[in-house]
């Protein structure tokens, strides 16, 4: 029971490990997957967040600025409920919403797998618990090359029984570094609703 072959949705040969750790069978990469630091900090809205835009899905919703963000149904990912931008930036952002609950660990992987799919050379740069506006959520910072561009995607992910979450900003990597506090401080109006 030490491990366990398995294939991946793109073919690829791993070993999955007991400790929740895999490596690339063929290739001997390993994929970082320990148990993510919990960041003591709480993390809450700010004051300029005014605007509530509601889930339809979820009984969640993301307090925006309305003077940084601007925000529509999403047309260009199928997936997500919502589409952000940035007002001065190009900085993007996502909502997507489902209804089944997903357990953290397996959100984190479905993730992971899912950015992989775009970007070969994906990477999970930072992992960490968050409490945001009093809700436990994993947040996830990625990098990878996508269409010969460096991107980071960055984001929080959250889940329990009425839905899962997946709340994302995305941009450069040198775009998204320079304003990372810009982009947390977007994140940070995730809500639930009563």
């Amino acid at each position: 029971m030490a491990q366990i072959n398995a294939i991946t949705e793109n073919g690829d040969e791993v070993i999955l490990y007991e400790n929740g750790s895999w490596n690339y069978k063929s290739e001997g990469k390993k994929i970082e997957q320990s148990e993510p630091k919990v960041n003591p900090k709480k993390m809450i809205k700010s004051s300029k967040s005014t605007f509530l835009l509601k889930s339809s899905k979820v009984n969640m919703g993301i307090y925006m600025d309305p003077g940084k963000w601007t925000t529509k149904k999403a047309s260009n990912n199928e997936d997500a409920e919502y589409e952000f931008q940035n007002k001065e930036l190009d900085i993007y952002g996502m909502l997507i919403s489902e209804k089944i609950q997903i357990p953290l660990e397996n959100l984190r992987n479905i993730a992971v797998e899912n950015a992989k799919s775009v970007s070969s050379d994906l990477i999970v740069e930072n992992e960490e618990y968050r409490t945001v506006n009093g809700l436990e959520v994993l947040h996830i910072k990625m990098k990878g090359t996508i269409q010969g561009i460096r991107f980071i995607y960055f984001g929080y992910y959250y889940s329990d029984k009425s839905g899962t979450i997946q709340f994302l900003t995305y941009s450069s990597e040198d775009i998204l570094n320079e304003n990372t506090e810009l982009c947390e401080d977007f994140l940070n109006g995730l809500v639930k609703l009563k």
